[in-house]
């Protein structure tokens, strides 16, 4: 089973709490995030309440400050664990909202989207199979951008108010 422990002080300090489920709503557990232990699973923590805001796909491991976690401020107000995934990975992108224009279509991770394909606007997607992740900046930097199957008509869709990505990969939750 999945657990995250949520830390007030850097490095593994002060008041902590453990959680096992899904959350739509920390701000009764603790004030401020600085670190993160993840002991088992693969967990999406979001900067606001109700699974809101930035993302921040954390696997298991050790996260001493809230810069290791790519986090923009010491805020997790909200997490969602990962179910255990083992099929294939399917996606398709386009270049204009709606779902329209020109589509590709990918089963594998991509470091930097221009480099590949001379264009880095994905203004929709259709995710067909796995989870995956939108990164602001190529070779998986920036603002995370979490996907599950389904469709994206907009950039607005999962979260982004600029439909530039700089990479993507697939999140390979094997348990």
């Amino acid at each position: 089973m999945g657990k995250i422990i949520f830390y007030e002080g850097r490095s593994f300090q002060g008041r902590h709490w453990e959680c096992n489920t899904d959350c739509m709503d920390t701000f009764r557990h603790f004030n401020c995030c600085n670190s993160i232990r993840v002991s088992g699973g693969h967990w999406v923590a979001y900067e606001k309440p109700f699974y809101m805001g930035y993302q921040y796909i954390l696997g298991p491991g050790e996260y001493p400050d809230y810069h290791s976690w790519m986090g923009f401020n010491n805020c997790v107000r909200s997490c969602q664990m990962l179910s255990p995934y083992r099929g294939s990975y399917k996606m398709r992108i386009y270049n204009r909202p709606d779902l329209m224009g020109n589509m590709m279509e990918f089963m594998d991770d991509c470091p930097n989207v221009y480099e590949r394909f001379r264009y880095s606007d994905i203004y929709s997607c259709n995710i067909l199979e796995g989870f995956w992740i939108f990164y602001e900046h190529p070779n998986y930097k920036g603002r995370q951008y979490f996907l599950r199957p389904g469709e994206y008509r907009a950039c607005g869709d999962w979260g982004c108010h600029n439909p530039m990505v700089g990479s993507f990969r697939r999140i390979r939750t094997l348990m």
